[in-house]
């Protein structure tokens, strides 16, 4: 079985091999597959980037993003000129309904707010500004209008759980009411994990999904580790 030691050194090569992260300003540490990222970087795109790259390393269970966004001359914006890109950015993004998210900036945090559709609206409204110079941190705040019943809901999600070639549909239980989904069960990895999450948002009228999955990673998986 591997070790905390030995999965810490898997996420060091992981984030090595990440072209888009500094490894040298990140640490890392592992306590019972739950892995913790501690440092600084200068823009939330890497901060994302390193948290993605550690959480598909395979038997961690969990990742903890302490990592700090902290702007150096060459990436820090003000306010105002931070506002101008972000209102341009969601205007951009075809994604995002004309005028239906707005932004507000302090100290480099944008907070968005409005009402959406369809959670990939809402997604697409943080996506278009996560990876801005400048920006520290996003509050999504964003309010999505359930436009279907729970019982379509739940039958939606769990024939996109069936067609999906990442999840393994058997292992999962979904409960949806008046637009909030809750999935339990088990899931091999936390890849699996987040790509049944992000089916169950991608279904129309999905408001809030409550994530009580369990990562469990097959014994056959460990042997290979071994």
């Amino acid at each position: 079985m591997m070790t905390d030691r030995q999965l810490q050194e898997e996420i060091l090569a992981a984030l090595e091999w990440e072209p888009g992260v500094n490894a040298a300003h990140i640490g890392v540490s592992v306590n019972d597959s739950v892995v913790t990222l501690q440092g600084k970087v200068t823009t939330l795109r890497e901060r994302y980037l390193a948290e993605h790259a550690a959480s598909h390393v395979y038997l961690v269970r969990a990742v903890a993003n302490d990592i700090e966004v902290a702007p150096d001359e060459a990436t820090r914006r003000s306010d105002p000129a931070l506002a101008e890109a972000v209102a341009n950015a969601l205007e951009w993004e075809s994604a995002v309904p004309d005028s239906a998210v707005k932004a507000t900036v302090s100290k480099g945090w944008v907070t968005l707010t409005g009402t959406v559709g369809w959670a990939y609206q809402r997604a697409a409204a943080e996506r278009a500004i996560r990876h801005l110079t400048g920006v520290k941190g996003v509050s999504n705040a964003i309010v999505i209008e359930p436009t279907v019943s729970a019982g379509d809901v739940k039958a939606s999600i769990e024939r996109a759980f069936t067609r999906s070639a990442e999840i393994d549909a058997r292992r999962i239980t979904v409960q949806a009411r008046e637009g909030t989904v809750v999935l339990t069960g088990t899931v091999h990895s936390l890849f699996e994990r987040a790509e049944a999450k992000r089916a169950a948002w991608a279904a129309p009228g999905v408001t809030s999904v409550d994530d009580r999955l369990v990562v469990e990673p097959s014994p056959a998986a460990h042997n290979l580790l071994m």
